[in-house]
């Protein structure tokens, strides 16, 4: 089964969303599938009753739902959606403080997995080691050409949608892979030279390093 894309479409569920431990158990739930809150407290290290209350917030925003246990004693969870996505373009000033609010608590989410990696890197086996890691690029773009970039590393990364649900499409040796898009203005918007151009060459940023 391919799991919808939930929208958060109001500030609360954006505000509700922003959880360090509610984006890990989500998290989990769509990499594992349905489990209780007592196995998710045991794979993230956190108490049972912080999980349980925090996958009944996460079933609040329609993020979570209970699933058909084993038997009437196990009550499982499962996340409703693959994908969860928000409007970040919207005028209203309510929705845009919390969307900012929720991008920052993203960000530290994402740093926080960059360095566990960090951390245990050094016992990667080399191959892993040569694929992995962290990098930038410098590009010089519209906001339409952004758009097709996005839509074209969109197009690559469907390609292994299926394996996400269906453990039985991984070949031997894949393994889950966090694949964090940080894409971001290298400075803030300039004023143009009257004409509609950019300013002048030697005032435009070095290219970044690999």
């Amino acid at each position: 089964m391919t799991l919808p894309e939930i929208r958060l479409t109001n500030p609360q569920a954006l505000r509700g969303f922003a959880h360090p431990l509610r984006l890990a158990l989500l998290g989990l739930l769509r990499r594992e599938g349905p489990m209780t809150a007592t196995t998710a407290a045991e794979r993230l290290g956190e108490s049972v009753p912080g999980c349980s209350y925090h996958l009944r917030q996460l079933a609040r925003y329609g993020l979570a739902e209970r699933a058909e246990g084993a038997d009437a004693r196990e009550r499982p969870w499962r996340a409703t959606a693959k994908v969860t996505s928000w409007d970040d373009t919207s005028d209203d000033p309510a929705m845009r403080v919390a969307a900012t609010e929720l991008h920052a608590v993203l960000l530290d989410h994402y740093l926080a997995r960059a360095r566990r990696h960090l951390d245990q890197r050094a016992t990667e086996p080399a191959r892993w080691r040569a694929v992995t890691g962290f990098g930038d690029s410098m590009v010089y773009v519209t906001a339409d050409e952004l758009a097709e970039l996005n839509r074209g590393f969109e197009a690559l990364l469907a390609a292994y949608d299926g394996r996400n649900t269906d453990p039985s499409t991984r070949p031997a040796g894949a393994r889950g892979i966090g694949i964090i898009q940080l894409i971001v203005p290298a400075e803030p918007p300039r004023p143009t030279d009257g004409s509609g151009g950019a300013p002048d060459s030697a005032d435009q940023p070095d290219g970044a390093a690999r």
